[in-house]
């Protein structure tokens, strides 16, 4: 039986992305590098845990779960987290950010200052700016600002951010421009946190990074994967949790999130069989998978 492999979710390096293994292998993502894996047979998708523990009933969760957890244990991961608010003694230093996605979706976030751009890049940020870094609480307050009286969101939903990849504006000063303005306006805020310290634009653009230039627009996402079924492509692009998967019905988007929990083989040269959401309008030693 072919040795199965449980993915722990696609990471962002300094070389690029990378598909991260439990037991800490990592698979280096290149473009044009053939992406290929399969579910067997009667396989289960179980629940990840949460905190770094594993779920206590091993529960099964739904193919199409983004989060891969039990509902006791997504409210437990939520308990602890930043965006909960139930750690305001945190602390480290937070930043503030303003994240461009594409024309119209700028979005307002924080992050640990000692995680740098990390999170702009986990989110599939197409281009940010720095806006203030100071305590957790006076970072909340200026996002919960931006909100109020800018009417700035804290999220933007990746079926949107997938809409949009292919078509951007082609020049970096084009797609700066809402950042520039938002940036602008909210540094004239009169209400301005006063332990939050104000920073310059500097706009930075993640298209290359991305791989976005001369992206064809995707025909549709793999909606879920199951049992016996395979994700074949060959990687164009990446940007957040996603890959861009040429293949033989055009470009496919894969949330890798929806890999989490499941137990994954090596699927060769296989097609892709997985179930697939076609979009409405045209926008040795192994030591791997692949």
């Amino acid at each position: 039986m072919a040795q199965a492999w449980k993915c722990s979710g696609l990471r962002w390096s300094a070389d690029g992305p990378v598909l991260a293994w439990d037991g800490g292998r990592r698979s280096a993502l290149t473009w044009g590098k053939r992406v290929a894996f399969g579910v067997a047979e009667g396989g289960v998708r179980t629940c990840v845990g949460a905190r770094g523990h594993a779920c206590p009933t091993g529960a099964a969760v739904s193919g199409r779960s983004t989060g891969a957890r039990c509902e006791e244990c997504a409210r437990l991961d939520r308990a602890h987290s930043v965006a909960a608010d139930t750690i305001a003694d945190d602390p480290r230093p937070y930043q503030v950010y303003l994240a461009w996605f594409g024309p119209g979706m700028v979005k307002v976030g924080i992050t640990a200052e000692e995680r740098g751009s990390a999170r702009l890049l986990e989110q599939g940020a197409v281009c940010f700016s720095w806006l203030g870094v100071g305590p957790l609480m006076a970072a909340r307050c200026t996002e919960e600002l931006l909100r109020a009286a800018l009417g700035v969101p804290d999220r933007i939903p990746y079926a949107e951010k997938r809409a949009v990849r292919a078509v951007l504006p082609e020049a970096a000063a084009d797609r700066a421009v809402e950042v520039a303005e938002l940036h602008a306006r909210a540094l004239a805020l009169p209400a301005w946190p006063e332990s939050l310290v104000r920073e310059p634009l500097r706009v930075v653009d993640h298209v290359e990074v991305f791989g976005l230039a001369g992206l064809s627009v995707a025909v549709g996402e793999v909606g879920e994967l199951v049992a016996g079924g395979v994700v074949s492509g060959e990687l164009v692009a990446a940007a957040g949790p996603d890959l861009h998967l040429a293949t033989g019905r055009g470009v496919v988007v894969l949330d890798t999130r929806l890999m989490s929990g499941w137990g994954l083989v090596a699927a060769g040269g296989a097609e892709l069989t997985a179930p697939v959401r076609e979009f409405k309008e045209e926008a040795g030693v192994q030591d791997g998978l692949f």
